[in-house]
């Protein structure tokens, strides 16, 4: 069977208050176009639909023209809540669209997802965990032990709940595995909030050592593989929400696979949305308005950072803004005042400390012994006793 996995979706989100409901809407029908060209079986949309949890409505219709669309001649739709989600409202409509091959996952389940695929006569079977937060695992696994224990690993929680899921796989069906969660090794970006770096809610690769032949995440926004046992991947967000994924290039997952082998792979990258650029002009205004002029990244949301020797006016920055609608932030930088401030907290620096920065400087980076800090400072202190001596001549 053909599976297209996608994920982070975001919709309704804005960027410094610029809406992005045009550029998603466009994904959505990109990806429409990929479901159709590649011939999906079935599309995995790994959590993150919305961008809050009470999203606007316009982004809730969005989401259920694309649903429509995307399980329209038989395709299969399995759609887990993620962090951004509110879990009830993403599985609401569940009575009113699983007959038309749409699944909606919003709480965390101890059963899996099964789907029947009939083009190929074969089953997948998906050990489907919407967002684990804690409060959700400790419901589900109140019976397991006391309040302590059920605190005392995140990961081992997600790894029992996973193991569990998977105990429907068999060697004639196509398993597979879908998670919202930040696996430890996985690059993260600005976007992704929350997230608890080296905290209760990172998820060690092990938790995903199931048996599944794919595991398809959501929740980091770089496309990226996660190292463990099988296939593990990131499909990453349709678009750059924020300036730290400047220049990455968008995608999604397109798999093919049969039991009980390993898929065939390959990353389908995403035309639409608008790029996302950092522009660092040392040239001061005239460089920005050259740049301008040149109509140089004239379809981007663009980062400013602006080298100057005096203030901008606020007329200055009313023409930048008006020159191209798509300047988010603008960040003048004073290298003479930073200059400045720098000579001034070296003139207030011990005499050892600058001089461990000097040979730091001069030498590629290696420590000065200390013996030779104390031979140069020896050599100070009797630079000043002979002039102390000549003085007193």
């Amino acid at each position: 069977m053909r599976i297209l996995h996608t994920g982070d979706w975001h919709l309704g989100r804005t960027l410094e208050g610029r809406s992005r409901l045009q550029e998603q809407e466009k994904f959505l029908d990109e990806l429409v176009a990929m479901a159709e060209d590649q011939q999906a079986d079935m599309i995995m949309m790994a959590g993150d639909v919305y961008d809050s949890v009470n999203p606007p409505a316009a982004a809730e219709g969005m989401f259920y023209e694309a649903a429509a669309r995307l399980s329209q001649n038989g395709r299969q739709l399995v759609v887990i809540a993620g962090n951004h989600d509110q879990p009830e409202r993403v599985a609401a409509a569940s009575p009113l669209v699983w007959q038309q091959g749409i699944t909606l996952v919003g709480l965390p389940s101890p059963e899996a997802i099964k789907i029947h695929i009939p083009r190929t006569a074969e089953t997948a079977i998906i050990a489907a965990l919407p967002y684990p937060s804690e409060a959700r695992l400790s419901e589900l696994l109140a019976g397991e032990g006391d309040e302590v224990e059920l605190r005392v690993a995140y990961s081992a929680k997600v790894g029992r709940l996973m193991r569990q899921l998977a105990s429907s796989f068999s060697p004639n069906t196509v398993n597979l595995a879908m998670s919202h969660i930040y696996v430890l090794g996985g690059v993260e970006s600005d976007s992704e909030r929350p997230i608890q770096v080296g905290g209760a809610y990172t998820v060690d690769p092990s938790a995903l050592d199931i048996g599944a032949q794919y595991t398809a995440l959501g929740h980091l926004h770089r496309p990226q593989a996660v190292k463990g046992s099988g296939m593990i991947r990131y499909s990453g967000s349709p678009l750059a929400y924020s300036f730290s994924e400047a220049g990455q290039a968008k995608s999604v997952m397109m798999l093919d696979i049969t039991p009980g082998e390993a898929p065939r792979t390959e990353e389908l990258f995403i035309s639409s949305g608008r790029p996302l650029v950092k522009w660092a002009c040392r040239g001061g205004l005239d460089e920005v308005r050259r740049w301008l002029d040149e109509g140089r990244d004239s379809h981007a949301f663009i980062d400013l950072e602006i080298s100057l020797t005096e203030a901008m006016s606020l007329g200055d920055i009313q023409s930048l803004r008006k020159a191209h609608e798509g300047i988010i932030h603008i960040r003048p930088l004073y290298p003479a005042l930073e200059e400045e401030a720098t000579l001034t907290s070296r003139a207030q620096m011990p005499v050892p400390e600058l001089f461990r920065k000097f040979y730091q400087r001069q030498s590629g980076g290696a420590e000065p012994e200390e013996e030779l800090v104390e031979l140069f400072m020896s050599l100070i202190a009797s630079d000043d006793e002979l002039k102390v001596g000549e003085e007193d001549e």
